[in-house]
């Protein structure tokens, strides 16, 4: 302690403090509350300045460590004085045989900024009331001075009997440490604790904290790579090391893990990496402690950016500051996640050796390795892979690979020795290796197995191996994407592509992807799809677009992989790709003729068609939970159907008005029980556009909903109808007409807190507008979300007739919600006349917030721009909006100069909320007060 002391003494002037104490006792208090009352702001000032000291050292030498320990040492003095100060003026003849030790994480002598204090007070066996006092004395004035303090007040006898049936409190005890008092006590309790619970408890004392740690794991994600990270609690945090401190001081009976290297537990190699990585996080925690100003254990994206200028990171090419900061913490947390991994697998290991055999003679057999046939150089013990001979992989470097192989054949865990290994034999793995026929052969075999690849690749990624092996995967292990969108570093995302792909190819997804299930048996070329979906993402976080750097990897990494020139291109091509039907069918009209005509023309072959639909999806389930939904699902069958018509030559030739014609027959017929007048003036309702993309089974739904509307005199109603395996709700909308119809049904649906995702809006020839919203689900129960979906109509009915006023609404659900400025989305707007035949496409990209969509689409209202369709699709904070328009009269926009003002007027909405906008919002349609608007014709 005197070495702390000499190195932490410049943060507090102790001998002042008690000084400034003393003077306060010698002056005489009336009673216990002045007395605290005035030793108050003293021990205030002295904390909160000496803390201060404390932030400023860690920014100039950057020790997290360091950092933990000043605190914890500031504690230690301030705890001392305070008790002294108990013992010698307010208790003198109490206190005497009193013990103050501190346990937990302070018991390590580390303290966050923001962490509680755990403080264990020893009494002796016989403790007399005022003891008790002058522990409340010492809790008062701490909590006083805005510690939070965890502590209990026993005896030694007391914490052993505890100790023995609790395992919290073990783990407690197991980091005492003296802080004031008497010593001898604390001594006395460390020596029996050692003696009388730890003696021939070490497996259940280790069963207990990995049961644990699993639990843990479980509930902060259960994955190392989450991009918003619990620094704490997380896999790969810094309670994984204090994991594997106290298994192994309570194993081995070290105070210091550095013991662990003489014991040979952990090479000097991983003992820097244990401090190393522990510096680092204790650096990042102390940092989010100071910026947040309380104990902010998730490192959420709007403080990455901070702390990662705290820490010193500047942007590279292709990596930004944060992104850089983000990819080091992932890499320190997969050094944590091998060091207590191979740590904690090796002691369960040790102790299932030890435990004795079950049944005698019969048992030593059974747990006797066996031999694996055909592989010489490894051995299946019970169920996990190890080495036949620790120097296999020195004679044969080649074996590394073969030890994943064998795994994989035989369905095997891994031994951690194996792992520790391969870990220690990575340098084998040089251009030699690489380029060897028999390595790239066993590794393409690995990942194209039917049984796990997805876990084989996740074991090889974990040991070094994939990112050695191939050096443009090393690139992006462990890098993030500084966004909501994507819920996983790259390579875990890469790694997680792949066992979605599995899942599929062994009919495993029927129920969720019934149209890939059915097509990937009839993809014949297995190999080129899984080398694909592994590479995909393989060149993010370079200058040039990913697609086409990744491409380019592509070309030169397959023929080592031993694929043919015309598997390397496909993989190539899907590479190049692999975004495009995802985006074309979440923000591309797919009733549009030239949508199917311009993607199949990119697209060329069936082969290819079948490959991207597969890889498109293991993609989006890959990104994050609740990314995927039946509605992409849906979205992507219709583009695929659509377009495997056209490439097979079976698009109907047949004109669109001999197809409206048939399709208005249909329905007539359909509508069976209605008196032919009704047939007639239900069907002429509708044009070409309608008749031709909505299905019979809706029109018929949109038929019976007109005419019980049209009976009730109703000026306007609302339909519901559940998606349940589309996890989409639909809200039919039938209103009089009115050039800003969308953009109040989006204000109605932002305030009820609808997210839309489609929108389908059609007129009918008697003037009114038949428009169908689709929303994302929210409950899983149908009878929920039909209630849900039941009120968001009831909102769009209460503004359209203006019983709501959509600028209050709007305000009431952002009302307390601050503008998400984390993420700096360049606002962009496009404006194409090539990708439909008949109508202008404006494509707007922005950062999301409440009320957007009413926004843009009140503005393009304003700019007497009809809108005929709409695509609205999110990316975590981004939104990508797609509006298919005409002007008043039917039109394309092909001024330039109109289209540089619609560019110019959508900008500000985009990165502003102008309330002037809101403010000129209508109430409602319902006989508006304003000047009639022009006669919209056929939204065709």
């Amino acid at each position: 302690m005197a070495t702390a002391e000499l190195a932490f003494d410049d943060l507090l002037d102790i001998d002042a403090l008690r000084a400034s104490c003393k003077t306060i006792a010698e002056a005489g208090c009336g009673n216990m509350l002045e007395t605290r009352s005035k030793l108050l702001p003293i021990l205030k000032k002295a904390s909160a300045e000496a803390r201060e000291q404390a932030r400023l050292k860690l920014f100039e030498d950057g020790s997290g460590l360091n950092c933990a320990n000043r605190i914890s040492w500031i504690q230690d003095q301030l705890i001392s004085v305070i008790f002294d100060f108990a013992r010698t003026h307010v208790y003198p003849k109490d206190a005497n045989g009193l013990a103050v030790a501190a346990v937990g994480g302070y018991g390590r002598g580390t303290l966050a900024p923001g962490s509680d204090i755990d403080l264990l007070f020893l009494l002796p066996q016989k403790a007399g009331p005022a003891m008790h006092k002058a522990v409340e004395f010492v809790l008062y004035l701490l909590w006083d001075v805005g510690f939070k303090v965890g502590h209990a007040t026993r005896t030694v006898e007391e914490c052993i009997r505890l100790s023995t049936t609790d395992m919290t409190i073990r783990t407690a005890i197991l980091e005492t440490r003296h802080i004031c008092g008497d010593e001898a006590l604390v001594t006395e309790l460390q020596r029996r604790f050692d003696q009388e619970v730890t003696t021939g408890t070490a497996p259940e004392f280790i069963a207990a904290k990995l049961a644990e740690r699993d639990e843990r794991h479980r509930k902060a994600g259960d994955s190392r790579y989450l991009v918003e990270p619990n620094v704490k609690e997380g896999k790969g945090g810094l309670r994984d090391l204090q994991t594997l401190f106290w298994i192994a001081k309570y194993n081995y009976h070290v105070r210091d893990t550095g013991e662990l290297v003489r014991l040979g537990v952990l090479s000097r190699h991983e003992w820097r990496l244990f401090q190393k990585a522990d510096d680092f996080l204790w650096a990042v925690r102390c940092h989010m402690h100071y910026l947040t100003g309380k104990p902010e254990e998730r490192l959420y994206f709007d403080i990455q950016p901070e702390i990662a200028k705290s820490l010193g990171y500047q942007a590279r090419p292709g990596l930004s500051a944060v992104e850089r900061f983000m990819k080091h913490y992932f890499l320190v947390a997969k050094d944590v996640g091998d060091l207590t991994r191979i740590f904690a697998a090796a002691l369960e290991d040790q102790q299932a050796k030890a435990a004795p055999g079950i049944g005698g003679m019969i048992g030593r057999f059974a747990n006797r390795p066996r031999k694996i046939p055909g592989a010489s150089e490894f051995i299946d013990d019970r169920g996990r892979i190890a080495l036949a001979d620790p120097g296999v992989f020195k004679k044969d470097p080649m074996s590394i690979m073969r030890l994943f192989h064998v795994a994989d054949l035989n369905g095997l865990e891994f031994h951690p020795d194996a792992l520790k290994a391969v870990t220690r034999s990575l340098s084998l793995i040089n251009n030699e290796f690489r380029e060897s026929e028999e390595a790239n052969r066993l590794f393409l075999s690995i990942l194209t197995s039917r049984r796990d690849p997805g876990f084989i690749l996740r074991r090889m990624n974990e040991a070094g191996v994939l990112g050695r092996f191939m050096p443009e995967f090393g690139k992006i292990v462990s890098m993030m994407q500084f966004n909501m969108y994507h819920h996983y570093t790259v390579d875990e995302h890469l790694i997680r592509t792949l066992e979605v792909l599995s899942e599929i190819d062994k009919g495993k997804a029927e129920e969720i992807h019934p149209l890939a299930n059915k097509i990937m048996p009839e993809i014949e070329d297995r190999q080129t799809l899984y080398v694909a979906v592994l590479l995909h993402d393989i060149a993010k976080g370079r200058q040039e677009d990913h697609s086409i750097a990744g491409a380019k990897v592509a070309r030169k990494l397959c023929p080592r992989l031993g694929l043919s020139a015309k598997q390397t291109e496909m993989v190539a091509w899907l590479i190049d790709q692999h975004l495009l039907m995802s985006m074309v069918a979440q923000t591309r009209d797919l009733h549009d003729r030239k949508t199917i005509t311009d993607f199949a023309e990119k697209v060329q072959s069936l082969d290819r068609l079948k490959m991207l639909l597969v890889l498109t999806i293991c993609d989006i389930r890959a990104v994050g939970p609740g990314v995927w939904n039946g509605w992409k699902g849906q979205l992507l069958r219709t583009l695929y159907y659509e377009t495997e018509l056209l490439l097979s030559g079976g698009f109907s030739q047949v004109s669109r008005k001999e197809r409206a014609k048939h399709a208005a027959e249909q329905l007539s017929q359909a509508l069976e029980g209605w008196s032919q007048k009704d047939q007639r003036t239900y069907t002429k309702l509708h044009y070409e556009p309608y008749l031709l993309s909505v299905d019979l089974e809706d029109q018929i739904r949109h038929a019976h909903f007109i005419r019980q509307t049209d009976k009730s005199g109703q000026a306007l109603a609302t339909m519901v109808r559940t998606h349940q395996f589309h996890a989409i709700t639909e809200i039919t909308v039938l209103s009089p007409d009115h050039p800003r119809l969308l953009s109040i049904i989006a204000g109605a649906c932002a305030a009820a807190g609808a997210n839309i995702a489609d929108a389908q809006i059609f007129t009918t020839s008697d003037g009114r507008a038949l428009d169908t919203i689709l929303i994302n689900r929210e409950f899983p129960i149908d009878e929920d979300e039909t209630r849900r979906a039941a009120t968001i109509g009831k909102m769009i009915e209460d503004v359209l007739s203006g019983r709501k006023r959509l600028p209050e609404v709007i305000a009431t659900r952002t009302k307390g919600k601050k503008r998400n400025k984390t993420f700096p989305v360049q606002p962009d707007v496009r404006i194409s006349n090539a990708l439909s035949n008949k109508f202008t496409v404006i494509e707007v990209e922005c950062l999301d917030r409440i009320g957007l969509l009413a926004e843009i689409t009140a503005v393009l209202s304003d700019l007497s721009l009809d809108i005929h369709s709409a695509r609205i699709t999110t990316f975590g904070e981004k939104v990508i909006d797609t509006f298919y328009v005409t002007d008043l009269v039917g039109q394309k926009v092909t001024n330039e100069n109109r289209q540089v003002n619609i560019a110019n007027r959508l900008k500000p909405v985009m990165t502003e909320q102008p309330d002037e906008l809101k403010d000129n919002m209508p109430s409602g349609i319902i006989a508006p007060p304003r000047a009639a608007a022009v006669p919209k014709k056929a939204r065709a």
